[in-house]
């Protein structure tokens, strides 16, 4: 992959109030709008400093998104990207300590948006999930009620990615915060999205794998920041590796597809810093890999954050393109 261009930092976002961020999952919006959500974010380039949300949104044009996103506004009195979600951090929720709340997915069904977030003590530490709604096209969210504990399937429904299939369900590979865990398969029918129990799992008992069985991991290994969506009549599944410290791209025939044989390519390789070469797919403490709208299967566009957690900086997403694994 190629680097396209920085999307967050010094020069770029400042006058959003966003001078160190990460994260920055994207989705059209009914009005058909780019919006994308970031994790902890500070006023000042890096980690820490005034101006702590999470959190955020920014909005950018969905048309021209793949010839380098630009950002067109944000959440709040303009043109500072207010916190999207209304708690305080560090402080006591339901009597657990909450430092922050991490987005990790979102999905537009019909008119309305729906925000997957992880509540956390710390990084790894997922008190609870939940899921936010927006009838605004993003601009306002509110909670629909829908909760999971964190200890769910052994931690293996914290990190989340969702897609909607054209028969009506919502498919969606989970796993745990840790870094260090495999992925399971769930679905749920769109328009029931909000209610926990009419989520199933995709399990092997008895031989078989079916739908309604506890879920069972569908891949092993050590996964983090996760992307699945339905594209050009394929599923692609793109995810940080933590593992082979690696982003890799599946490309599926649908989401039940046996993981192990699906097509798997390698998108961009993680390196040491002094090593780095963005321009041959080398970047140094990368996570995250969420498909920019408007990727094709010859031109897939991913949004990669980089964490230089000894300096603080870099802490920024970034723009990369190539293309998707070829169908079997």
């Amino acid at each position: 992959m190629r680097k396209v261009k920085d999307l967050t930092g010094p020069g770029i976002t400042d006058h959003f109030g966003i001078g160190g961020t990460d994260l920055g999952v994207m989705e059209v919006a009914p009005d058909g709008r780019l919006v994308s959500v970031f994790g902890d974010t500070f006023e000042a380039a890096g980690v820490g400093g005034p101006g702590w949300r999470s959190p955020v949104v920014l909005f950018g044009d969905a048309r021209t998104a793949t010839a380098g996103i630009g950002w067109t506004g944000s959440i709040g009195p303009k043109p500072y990207a207010e916190q999207a979600l209304p708690y305080q951090h560090d402080t006591i929720i339901h009597g657990r300590r909450v430092t922050t709340v991490l987005p990790t997915d979102l999905i537009t069904i019909g008119n309305e948006m729906y925000l997957h977030v992880m509540v956390c003590e710390g990084i790894g530490n997922v008190h609870w999930t939940e899921i936010h709604r927006s009838t605004d096209n993003g601009e306002s969210w509110q909670h629909t009620g829908a909760t999971w504990p964190g200890d769910l399937h052994g931690g293996l429904f914290q990190m989340l990615t969702w897609g909607l299939g054209d028969d009506g369900w919502v498919y969606a590979f989970t796993t745990g915060f840790r870094r260090d865990q495999g992925l399971m398969l769930h679905r749920v029918p769109a328009q029931r999205i909000a209610e926990p129990a009419a989520w199933e799992g995709w399990g092997f008992r008895d031989g078989v794998w079916a739908w309604g069985n506890p879920p069972t991991i569908a891949l092993t290994g050590a996964y983090g920041e996760l992307c699945l969506r339905p594209l050009g009549g394929r599923w692609l599944l793109s995810f940080f590796d933590a593992g082979n410290y690696r982003i890799d791209v599946m490309n599926l025939d649908v989401p039940t597809t046996n993981l192990y044989e699906a097509p798997r390519e390698t998108a961009l390789h993680g390196t040491s810093w002094w090593r780095e070469n963005h321009g041959r797919g080398r970047v140094a403490q990368l996570y995250g890999a969420y498909i920019v709208p408007g990727s094709t299967l010859d031109d897939l566009h991913l949004v990669v954050s980089q964490w230089n957690t000894k300096k603080n900086w870099p802490y920024k997403s970034m723009q990369f393109a190539g293309s998707a694994p070829a169908a079997r």
